[in-house]
């Protein structure tokens, strides 16, 4: 007969982080054998309990099913329309339960290693598919996917989440740290700087050495910028840490919620090994995804420029696009601030020179030449957001405006058409 006492151990076991040294806490007194057998059970049930947590928990997971059926797809019909939807579908998940994964992690690693795991790891897919793009000699895609991931991150999402805000909130102002969004301007305006000088260059024939000058200026401001957002981290974490902190209304909430939701739900060993899982089969999709894209498009009738940069970074920006949104409602502009245009920050400033660096490595021709279309469409994209966060305030109105501009950049890409390599050299 097991006692009240007992009962109400065994029963609670899921509300008792595990651990070693709590669980031999329960070896002493007269119960051994019971505290062995619940020892024993946390053992087998904990890989479970990290499973529902990654893969079921979210709702979002409901689209982890596509993945499969995109690469059964590849095999038994070929269609690579269908093949691509179903990678998208497939990937956006993945792209979600990698931010999670990181967040957790994040959690053990304190606040300067949990910056550059966010950097690293919080835009993964992007970076993924980029590499694997590169490997194959697609550089264009790679420019345009990584353009419109930035693009996406500054209109669509930040839009979503001002107009989602400013609907939820219209009784009052909605106010963020002004200083903080300024400084991302700034180093959104820097990357725009390394990528127009090479273009420039470029177009107006002035180069010493044709086609070599821009490869070798683009490298050298590639890895300029990734110091650059090396200082910036520092800046950001070390140096100027309340530069970054919220207002003070907002941080009484932060402080208040931060009791219930900053809780780790896996533990390190976990996250660490969801990440690696996660990230493997990212790329596996990545693969599948990258090479339906030509075929998609002769498939679907669409320019590869509009796939590139108007469908890809939709499935990168999923996690962003739902947590700005989400925390824009329950009044939180620093983080959504933070989730939009700090993505936005890492791409430009980090992803982008990474791709720079890793095909200098490969051999490739990886430059910042985005093209004058891409280039201008960048610089221009970046001075509206830059003028509607001058004022520290957001709206509904300010929302609608960044949605509507992404629209005409969407409209602008679906009738682009991305020019020759003839036709650049004429």
């Amino acid at each position: 007969m097991v006692s009240i006492e007992e009962k109400t151990e065994l029963e609670s076991d899921e509300e008792i982080p595990f651990s070693i040294s709590q669980a031999t806490s329960f070896h002493i007194g007269p119960h051994t054998a019971l505290s062995t057998s619940w020892f024993l059970k946390k053992m087998r049930t904990a890989p479970l309990r990290s499973v529902y947590i990654v893969l079921i928990k979210a709702k979002i997971n409901m689209l982890l099913p596509f993945g499969p059926m995109a690469i059964l797809l590849h095999y038994l019909t070929g269609k690579h329309g269908w093949v691509f939807f179903f990678s998208l579908l497939g990937i956006t998940p993945l792209a979600e339960r990698l931010g999670f994964a990181t967040e957790q992690l994040a959690f053990y690693t304190g606040a300067t290693v949990g910056g550059l795991l966010n950097a690293t790891f919080g835009n993964a897919t992007e970076m993924i598919i980029s590499i694997y793009a590169l490997k194959h000699g697609m550089i264009r895609v790679v420019q345009q996917s990584l353009l419109g991931s930035i693009l996406s991150n500054m209109l669509l999402v930040l839009g979503c989440a001002f107009f989602a805000g400013g609907i939820k909130n219209h009784t009052k102002v909605q106010e963020f740290n002004k200083a903080a969004a300024l400084v991302n301007s700034g180093l959104l305006l820097m990357a725009v700087m390394g990528l127009t000088s090479p273009a420039v260059l470029h177009f107006t024939r002035t180069e010493v050495h044709f086609g070599k000058s821009e490869l070798a200026l683009s490298r050298f401001s590639g890895c300029i910028m990734l110091v650059a957002y090396a200082s910036y981290l520092f800046f950001q974490l070390k140096s100027q840490p309340n530069l970054y902190s919220p207002i003070d209304e907002e941080r009484e909430k932060i402080e208040e919620d931060s009791v219930e939701e900053d809780v780790p739900e896996l533990t390190q060993r976990e996250a660490i090994c969801w990440l690696a899982i996660l990230t493997v089969w990212v790329s596996i999709l990545s693969g599948y995804l990258v090479d339906a894209i030509e075929g998609a498009s002769d498939s679907l009738n669409m320019p590869v420029a509009f796939i590139s940069v108007i469908l890809l970074p939709i499935v990168g920006n999923a996690a962003e696009h739902a947590s700005a949104i989400m925390f824009a409602i329950k009044n939180k502009l620093d983080i959504t601030i933070g989730v939009a245009i700090g993505s936005s920050t890492q791409i430009a400033m980090f992803v982008i020179p990474f791709c720079v660096v890793v095909g200098w490595f490969m051999g490739k021709p990886m430059d910042l030449n985005f093209q004058l279309f891409e280039t201008a469409t960048l610089f221009i994209a970046v001075l509206v957001v830059a003028f509607m966060l001058q004022e520290g305030t957001s709206n509904y109105f300010k929302g609608l405006m960044l949605i509507l501009c992404y629209l005409i950049v969407a409209a602008s890409f679906f009738v682009h058409v991305d020019p020759s390599k003839d036709d650049d050299d004429d």
